[in-house]
């Protein structure tokens, strides 16, 4: 075999085991392996899940948060403050902050993204043009998808539609939507209509930006319903994903129960983006706040496949983020109340198998003989204290080969003598 994991821990309620790997998969798990591997890993007992998956990641938009900042903290204010960024957008800029966020991920146990660059007159095809650079530059370290996303509309802004297929003639694989950012209701379902449209054309899936706004008082920010009779009807089931729906969040529970229905029905995944939709959601209540989440519990209690993922990193969106799937599962264990050890499980499965549903790699991912060595070796003995402990991601394998060995030291000084040096950060990422 290529390399053998020893003693590692995939499940808390069954011995640690071996897991060998040839050719980038998994050939064998068990208690022992006998044969030996070209390159053997100790893991000393560490858990061990499959590679984590950000289906919904802004890689030209990342660290802009100096830049501009923003006061108000508003959807409006962030989309008007990153237009303005994004008019200035330089090539080398772009693909510098982007490997700064990819870089992140990597060491974080990330092994497949979705990236959602915009698509519009203002910044034209850069995020699109560095995103299918950077896709070949890190193909051996992370899975990149590119989403061609019209931040900016389609029927309000002249030029998205070309723009758009030039995006997927230059290597976008996945249609992107906005509906909300149109004027009328009307052009909203006309943008979805376009997104379906264009989606089918090229045989491409589908995930949308929608329902981002503290209620349904406006009707384009109520579309889930509209889409999913829209995937029915033109069987697109399992093939849309939709980020944010936060409004569907602020309706009384027999009114969110049929649409949630018919999402489950349309089998369409829902992306809750918890670090931007709580920093953003609730800003003009000025009496019990919205939390600002699409409803997570109601939606994973009805059988609708839900996961998480960072968003945005250090912008107008959100000022804050390290591209760290287990500090948002995390963030979004507390805010949707997920405590018990069997709901902590869920909100791990949403940073890993849901997730990975999302993105449409589910075939290939997962812990099991036969599937893709994307494995994230964890500094903790349980697996169920990775949300607790935000271990240190110790050992990383995309298809079979380490792409990052991490160790910390840390001392409590009882008697330490005069030895307290430590190494500087830049020192210890080199």
């Amino acid at each position: 075999m290529d390399i053998v994991l020893r003693r590692v821990r995939i499940d808390d309620e069954q011995p640690l085991v071996d897991i060998g790997v040839e050719n980038g998969r998994i050939v064998e798990i068990a208690e022992t392996i006998e044969g030996h591997g070209a390159e053997e890993i100790d893991a000393e007992g560490r858990a061990a899940l499959p590679g984590f998956v950000e289906p919904h990641l802004h890689l030209e938009k990342a660290f802009l948060h100096r830049r501009l900042p923003a006061r108000t903290g508003t959807l409006e204010e962030a989309i008007r403050v990153t237009g303005i960024l994004k008019a200035k957008q330089e090539r080398e800029d772009v693909l510098e902050r982007s490997r700064r966020v990819l870089d992140m991920a990597v060491r974080n146990g990330t092994t497949v993204i979705r990236a959602h660059p915009d698509v519009d007159p203002i910044q034209g095809l850069i995020g699109v043009e560095t995103a299918v650079e950077l896709r070949e530059e890190y193909r051996d370290l992370v899975d990149l998808q590119i989403v061609a996303f019209p931040q900016e509309g389609i029927l309000k802004t002249e030029g998205v539609d070309e723009l758009m297929e030039a995006a997927l003639d230059m290597g976008a694989d996945v249609v992107g939507g906005c509906p909300y950012n149109e004027l009328s209701w009307d052009d909203t379902k006309s943008h979805i209509d376009k997104v379906f449209d264009l989606a089918a054309r090229r045989g491409l899936p589908i995930d949308m930006h929608v329902d981002f706004a503290d209620d349904v008082r406006d009707e384009r920010f109520a579309s889930a319903r509209y889409i999913a009779e829209k995937t029915i009807e033109t069987g697109y089931q399992g093939r849309v994903a939709l980020g944010h729906v936060t409004s569907l969040g602020a309706l009384a529970p027999e009114e969110a129960k049929p649409v949630i229905d018919l999402l489950r029905r349309a089998e369409i995944h829902i992306v809750t983006l918890p670090a931007t939709d709580v920093y953003l959601g609730g800003r003009k209540d000025e009496a019990k706040p919205r939390r600002g989440l699409t409803p997570v519990r109601a939606l994973h209690e009805a059988g609708v496949n839900v996961a998480y993922s960072s968003n945005n990193i250090r912008n107008a969106f959100t000022p804050f983020g390290k591209a760290d799937p287990l500090q948002i599962g995390n963030l979004l264990a507390h805010l949707v109340q997920f405590g018990t050890p069997e709901h902590q499980a869920e909100i791990l499965k949403m940073g890993t198998v849901n997730a990975a549903r999302v993105v449409g790699v589910s075939d290939d991912y997962g812990l099991a003989v036969g599937k893709q060595a994307d494995i994230v070796i964890l500094d903790t003995l349980t697996v169920a204290d990775a949300l607790l402990d935000l271990p240190v991601r110790s050992w990383v394998l995309k298809r079979g080969r380490v792409t990052v060995v991490t160790t910390v030291e840390s001392r409590i000084c009882r008697d330490c003598g005069k030895n307290h040096s430590l190494r500087t950060p830049q020192a210890a990422a080199r």
